[in-house]
């Protein structure tokens, strides 16, 4: 038996806690640091979501977890000037697992601080120096540069989590876990997330591109590995919104949408011209940016408070900038872990720029959600593929 003693359970009262393997060896080592054992399910589960993005798209891929649900996910697709200036990588010409990090990291950046990281493919040494700047908990990835490795190995007085995987592991088909002294025992959700899923489309509006295409396979595979129920919204190759455990859908909806719209305004000259201060730290200008256009930049902007930040006061972002800002939302990808069950949902994704759309199907208002898409213009493919985790 191979097991690795973790520091607590899931709290620090659930002691001892352990990991092991019955048969074979463990299939992660540990290169630094000491494991718990939220970084292992984090570790685990954003592992089999960066694998199964690089097997359906061919691009190396990168997910930003915390407590065993995505914040981001991408694939290596290059970034715009504007998102570049948004992510804090100007000019900085990125190497493909980088940009995939810097996308994964870069989209809801107030709930991927203190992440864990994954990496589809080798960690190198531009994608630690990045890691090595942000607020992380640790990363998994299948190798790493012998620089990489050496800039990790600094980040928290030398305790930051580095693991790595054997990309070859495959799991036994049947998987158990124990739950107030009962086994739970299922098939593991090997599923395979293909194009094949987006073939049936019941609406009108029939074409989805391949940017949606992949968009939407993005999207799928990033709630397989988040707890339901779970939406995600997502746009050049990147998980842009995600609302995760959420006992109604259209709050999944909404949440999701939400966060969509906040990735949206941050691309707003109004939002990118904000006049920080040169020693303002990365997190507190998220926090800034992320009242300025969330509606409270009036408390953002009273006398005494925006000198600490800005170099002069910025103006205030109004309801009609934000209004003239999102009519250009458009040729966003929603996907669902199971079927919409009212049009509401629709309704509100059509707020957020929606133009396709993949659920499983199968509510008794099937035709009301398909009208709603129509109502709107909306493509939407129906997967028949339900992806619950808990």
């Amino acid at each position: 038996m191979d097991e690795l003693a973790l520091k607590y359970g899931c709290n620090p009262n659930q002691k001892p806690a352990r990991v092991f393997m019955e048969d074979g060896a463990l299939p992660f080592k540990v290169l630094n640091g000491k494991p718990g054992y939220i970084n292992l399910l984090d570790a685990l589960n954003s592992w089999q979501l960066v694998s199964e993005l690089k097997e359906a798209t061919g691009l190396p891929a990168a997910a930003s977890f915390k407590h065993v649900s995505p914040a981001g996910a991408a694939v290596a697709v290059p970034l715009s000037s504007t998102l570049e200036k948004v992510y804090f990588v100007e000019g900085i010409e990125l190497s493909p697992i980088a940009a995939a990090y810097v996308r994964a990291r870069g989209a809801d950046r107030m709930s991927s601080y203190g992440d864990f990281v994954a990496l589809s493919d080798e960690c190198d040494a531009q994608t630690a120096a990045f890691l090595k700047r942000e607020v992380s908990d640790g990363v998994i990835a299948p190798s790493y540069s012998d620089e990489a490795l050496s800039l990790l190995k600094e980040k928290r007085k030398g305790t930051y989590l580095v693991l790595q995987m054997d990309p070859a592991y495959q799991p036994a088909p049947i998987e158990r876990k124990q739950v107030f002294g009962v086994w739970f025992e299922q098939q593991r959700n090997d599923v395979k997330i293909t194009e094949d899923c987006l073939k049936d489309i019941p609406t009108k509006a029939k074409n989805i591109p391949s940017d949606a295409r992949r968009d939407l396979l993005l999207a799928l595979i990033t709630l397989k590995y988040t707890q339901s129920n779970s939406v995600c919204y997502a746009k050049d190759g990147q998980a842009v919104g995600i609302g995760a455990g959420q006992q109604s859908r259209v709050h999944c909806t909404r949440l999701a949408g939400n966060k969509a719209d906040n990735w949206f305004l941050r691309q707003c000259p109004a939002v990118l011209q904000l006049p920080f201060r040169d020693d303002v730290s990365r997190p507190d200008r998220d926090n800034a940016i992320d009242v300025y256009v969330t509606g409270a930049g009036d408390e953002l902007l009273k006398d005494g408070e925006w000198q600490r930040l800005f170099t002069r006061k910025p103006d205030f972002f109004s309801s009609e900038q934000k209004a003239a800002w999102f009519s250009r939302m458009k040729g966003f990808s929603l996907a669902s872990d199971a079927f919409f069950p009212f049009g509401d949902n629709i309704e509100r994704a059509a707020r957020s720029g929606v133009s396709y759309i993949a659920q499983s199907g199968g509510s008794i208002r099937d035709d009301n959600v398909i009208e709603t898409c129509d109502k709107y213009g909306i493509a939407m493919a129906m997967t028949h593929i339900r992806l619950f985790h808990h």
